[in-house]
């Protein structure tokens, strides 16, 4: 276990896995290389064997995301870590590389749209069949278990009615049947919720989200134990191809350095406007992470440290009336994205949401009224005052 485990997490994110080159650099630096050269005829058979622990390919590894894996490795408590292009390259090396024609997997249904396609579209194109449950609702993760069950998966809070799945009573279920458990913890961030504490066998990130947080880059990580690493990631990721560019390896691992003090001031944020909406006459619905009225109140307490910096909330209204508070927004932004700097608020039934059947929405709660807000850093009473001044133009 790297030294690095014995700080806390707000000094891990700045100091953890840093590598420095002969000019002892304080930033670290960026190795913006294809390939790498040897000494000998023998070093090189060597990196290939595994008897020599250098670099190869930067398609294999490279010193900067290398940099970046070791840092979230600490930061998460995970063993190791591999680093991909996007959050889904992320997700989709997790669940492949554990998966074989013939598996079945069980998932919750509320999932971000691309996440959702790959479980219920992409995956039994290969062989592997796929239940969807509700995931707050342990018995159908029991009643789901098929005798070839090998990986559940869900996201928590999940995108974008944000319900928490009871991470701990799920991995259970899970390692009961012989199965392991992959979490997507974008929303709740490494700082509120440790999901690999609760049981999980493997977590995974969009870093593209609050881990870069400033709207630069796209990037993923899937981290684990190392055994499950190598196991059922290693391969894949080597041969396939799903790398994290140095540069933007390097942007990720800036983003790292400010994380905890971003998420705790937008979470804040999000409380804060939470509080302002409450009782609004043109709200129907407010959902947030840490209030009382939370539908997983007692899950949130036992399993995360803090709330969310998203915000979900039902305009008491059809798709016109949720168009009109966007477009009335003067100062948040309407994006896709979220975990930015810039607050950004997205309608997910015409954007992430809206592959899915009118059905299938309705299921989940995504009506045409429901808005997405993600907190940014701005002053919070500005973004308040915009807040209800579009709310007045429904």
């Amino acid at each position: 276990m790297s030294a690095s485990f014995r700080y806390r997490p707000e000094t891990r994110l700045v100091h953890a896995g840093s590598l420095r080159s002969q000019f002892g650099e304080t930033s670290e630096s960026i190795f913006l290389t294809q390939g790498f050269v040897y000494d000998s005829a023998e070093q090189c058979e060597g990196r290939f064997t595994g008897a020599d622990a250098g670099f190869q390919y930067s398609r294999f590894a490279n010193p900067t995301v290398d940099m970046f894996e070791r840092r979230m490795a600490a930061f998460e408590g995970a063993e190791t870590a591999r680093a991909t292009a996007t959050g889904m390259a992320a997700v989709t090396v997790a669940l492949m590389g554990q998966l074989r024609a013939g598996d079945h997997v069980v998932a919750s249904k509320a999932m971000f749209g691309s996440c959702r396609y790959i479980v219920e579209d992409y995956l039994p194109r290969f062989g592997v069949a796929s239940t969807l449950v509700d995931g707050t609702d342990l018995d159908q993760w029991r009643a789901a278990v098929r005798p070839n069950t090998k990986v559940f998966f869900f996201e928590s809070p999940t995108n974008p009615t944000l319900e928490v799945i009871d991470i701990a009573a799920v991995a259970e279920i899970a390692h009961d049947a012989g199965a392991t458990l992959t979490v997507d913890n974008v929303f709740a961030t490494p700082i509120w919720q440790s999901p690999l504490a609760l049981g999980a066998d493997c977590v995974v990130y969009s870093a593209t989200k609050h881990i870069d947080g400033q709207g630069r880059c796209l990037g993923g990580v899937v981290l684990g134990s190392e055994k499950f690493i190598i196991d059922n990631i290693q391969m894949p990721f080597r041969q396939t191809g799903p790398a994290l560019s140095p540069f933007n390896a390097w942007v990720l691992l800036k983003g790292l350095e400010t994380l905890a003090v971003r998420v705790e001031r937008q979470t804040r944020t999000a409380a804060a406007v939470t509080a302002a909406l409450d009782g609004h006459k043109k709200i129907k619905r407010l959902i947030y992470p840490g209030r009382p009225d939370h539908p997983q109140a007692e899950v949130i307490k036992r399993q995360m440290k803090g709330g969310s910096t998203l915000v979900a909330f039902e305009i008491d209204g059809d798709k016109a009336a949720a168009f009109r508070f966007l477009n009335g927004l003067e100062l948040v932004r309407i994006s896709n994205n979220l975990g930015d700097a810039k607050s950004l608020v997205c309608h997910p039934a015409t954007t992430t949401h809206q592959r899915l059947a009118q059905a299938a929405r309705d299921e989940l709660g995504i009506s045409d009224g429901v808005i997405r807000f993600s907190a940014g850093l701005e002053h919070q009473d500005d973004l308040i005052e915009d807040i209800l001044q579009a709310l007045e133009k429904v």
